[in-house]
């Protein structure tokens, strides 16, 4: 074994007289990492990485030889507010404030495949995005934006064919050949399937359209992705950098293998395929992360399809920082999170990235918290010279050690998944999504018991703070705007030919024909999002998911905890008069897919001792009261993340006095703003819990709801 050298002996010597031996030389980054408190010379015995060059495989230090100093990276901000008209006016803006790629986040009826006058999903249209159900919608969002010059990225997975053939379409219509569009569609499916919920159709009919995407981008479009293959949404959901890099590798393996098996070249296809990862405050745990995956994404690549183009096996990637990061509590603080977050991306060699706004965690981002977003990548490319130096961080003894590290691990994760069939089979089995949930109720476990501190949540918060102005959607204007339009669109087109279109869409579907293909042809034609889903629907069928919560968590991390106790010996008095448990469901209403709340929650709760039934996704509010009347709860707890709540919660009440059922409490969780929280209430809504509420917290109020309950250590 090798003996420690000079510099850490020295080291651990002066330790050792200022602590008196108290002191642990390791520790845990907020991300889960394990680290020592100092990385010397002897750190990097073993580290393979250390002689490579920018621009050279295994891209550790960039994609690009001379990275940021010649050509700086993409500002590309991701936004889509409510119609169409709206989010054009926000990319004019940006376009003209400096940004120079447009990234559009549509609404989650267009994710999930419905146009927006259809009944089922009339809270959500326009909430967390634009609402596209037509090439007019379409043509609308990019009027005047000329699609030759400016470089779109689409977040779109379940809805991609729809989508995607409605913005060919509208170039076409601006006159720009298929050869001059640059960007990319995310259809990333597999990754729906994880944790986001987005999907539409199961995982291998969703397979078959992610190839049918890389077959015709690979042929009629080279300047365009066919596939952002994204970890961000693994991260956001509760995965560690181990977890989030192992598996989003794992899915563009996957990717990349179903593009070979239909006939395409590998370098054809390798070289449309780009990543998306998250990037949070763990400060060089991310650089490190960014720098792993180029790392170990070219080995594997060179290890399975032997591309003959060295730069197949190059990374290139999209950041965003976090969203989960960002609080509700004294926001302002969210502008300093971004900003190290943001940093993180850059000194870790991302090519394009995304700034969340200040606001985020409790609406869509108003113009000025848009704005100070937007200048915080415009004050890094330009104020701090960063970027003139070519991965400045090369060589620390810290971020190269956690570079081989992380890969080291993440390999390990790729090869478990390969193990099980490859990642549809792993999800079937699910394996990566009980890990996620695993990893996000132990994180907020942590954060609930102030073992890893946040700012303004569970240390130095402020009493009373002012509520920052928010941007609001008027749902039922968009949902009028957007009905009137579809009736316009369906009026004055063929509906013949349309219909035959749709038809033999669904006989392409139940075939062999290139489904991208076919979609072009219907919505050139005014076919809908919602009618060439539900022609693929025919032939496919719809997925259903149920969401599992894990559990244990709670209960170890609170062993000989008095509060948690407490809160136990409470429930155990309620439970005893009573005659059973208290019982809740936990619902998410709507099409809003985001289920880590849910989870988090339905595990620490499970762990006090509540009998917690966790819902199917995408209820109705109608069969939200009917679950909740047949499973005879107290409580119903809503989570949502998407801002559907004023229609959907006060539709849950109607509905349960309707069933005879108005003796069950509703209580609401998440992303909610004090108007919203007020209006909740004033409709019947007994609780209104904030994003990251303790479980504790949310326990007590509950109890607190049973009338008569004695305190806790009371006669």
């Amino acid at each position: 074994m090798t003996q420690p050298d000079d510099a850490e002996t020295r080291w651990r010597a002066l330790v050792q007289s200022e602590t008196r031996g108290r002191f642990a030389d390791t520790a845990r980054t907020p991300a889960g990492l394990e680290v020592k408190a100092l990385y010397t010379a002897q750190d990097l015995e073993g580290v393979a990485h250390l002689d490579s060059v920018p621009g050279e495989a295994p891209f550790v230090r960039g994609v690009r030889a001379t990275m940021y100093a010649t050509r700086p990276w993409t500002l590309r901000q991701y936004a889509g507010f409510s119609t169409p008209e709206e989010t054009n006016a926000f990319f004019r803006r940006a376009l003209k404030a400096g940004q120079r790629g447009l990234s559009v986040a549509f609404d989650l009826p267009t994710h999930r495949g419905y146009d927006s006058d259809d009944p089922r999903v009339k809270g959500d249209v326009g909430k967390a995005g634009v609402a596209v159900s037509s090439v007019e919608d379409m043509k609308l969002v990019f009027d005047g934006i000329p699609l030759a010059e400016v470089s779109v990225s689409m977040t779109m997975n379940g809805a991609v064919l729809p989508v995607l053939a409605a913005f060919i379409v509208t170039a076409e219509e601006q006159g720009v050949g298929l050869e001059q569009l640059s960007g990319t569609i995310q259809n990333d499916i597999l990754k729906e399937f994880m944790v986001r919920n987005t999907f539409i159709y199961p995982p291998e009919p969703s397979m078959r359209i992610v190839a049918d995407v890389m077959e015709l981008v690979s042929q009629k479009l080279p300047r365009y992705n066919s596939i952002s293959i994204s970890g961000y949404h693994m991260q956001e959901a509760g995965a560690s950098a181990e977890l989030e890099l192992g598996y989003t590798l794992a899915d563009g393996l996957a990717y990349a293998s179903a593009g070979v098996a239909r006939g395409l070249d590998p370098d054809a296809v390798l070289g449309t395929l780009s990543f998306f990862f998250g990037v949070g405050l763990d400060f060089f745990g991310e650089i490190a992360k960014l720098r792993a995956a180029r790392l170990l994404w070219a080995e594997l690549v060179k290890e399975r399809f032997a591309p003959k183009n060295p730069r197949s096996l190059s990374l290139r990637t999209h950041c965003q920082t976090s969203g989960v990061s960002l609080t509700a509590q004294d926001p302002l603080n969210n502008v300093v999170r971004t900003t190290l977050e943001a940093l993180s991306a850059v000194l870790g060699g991302t090519q394009s990235l995304h700034t969340n706004a200040y606001d985020e965690a409790l609406a869509l981002p108003g113009e000025r918290s848009a704005r100070v977003a937007r200048n915080t990548q415009l004050i890094l490319q330009h104020e701090t010279g960063i970027p003139k130096v070519v991965d400045p961080l090369a060589g620390s003894y810290y971020v190269e050690r956690l570079t081989h590290d992380l890969a080291a691990s993440a390999r390990q994760l790729v090869l478990e998944v390969e193990a099980h069939g490859g990642m549809t089979r792993a999800i079937e089995q699910r394996i990566p999504q009980r890990r996620i949930a695993q990893a996000a109720a132990e994180r907020q476990a942590r954060i609930d018991r102030s073992e890893e501190l946040v700012i303004g949540v569970n240390a130095f918060r402020v009493p009373d703070e002012p509520e920052p102005e928010l941007l609001v959607v008027d749902t039922a204007r968009v949902l009028e705007a957007q009905s009137a339009r579809l009736a316009r669109v369906r009026k004055n087109r063929d509906e013949n030919r349309v219909q035959a279109l749709l038809a033999a869409l669904e006989a392409g579907a139940r075939g062999s024909e290139n489904l991208l293909t076919l979609s072009i042809e219907a919505m050139r034609a005014r076919a809908t999002v919602g009618e060439v889903s539900l022609a693929l629907e025919r032939a496919f069928g719809r997925h259903n998911e149920v969401s599992m919560a894990t559990t244990g968590v709670f209960s170890k991390a609170y062993a000989g905890d008095a509060e948690w106790s407490a809160v136990v010996e409470l429930l155990r008095r309620v439970s005893e008069r009573e005659g059973r448990q208290p019982r809740i469901l936990i619902a998410k209403l709507g099409q809003d897919g985001h289920d880590r709340g849910a989870k988090v929650v339905a595990a620490g709760l499970s762990d006090l001792g509540f009998d917690v039934e966790l819902g199917p996704l995408f209820q109705s509010p109608e069969q939200a009261a009917r679950h909740a009347l047949e499973s005879d709860v107290h409580f119903v707890g809503v989570s949502t993340q998407a801002g559907a709540h004023l229609v959907l919660v006060p539709e849950l009440l109607d509905e349960l006095r309707k069933l005879g059922a108005g003796g069950v409490r509703v209580v609401v969780g998440g992303i909610i703003s004090a108007p919203d929280r007020a209006a909740l209430e004033a409709r019947g809504v007994s609780a209104v819990f904030g994003p990251g509420a303790p479980i504790l917290e949310i326990a007590r109020q509950l109890l607190e709801l049973f009338e008569g309950v004695p305190e806790a250590g009371s006669a």
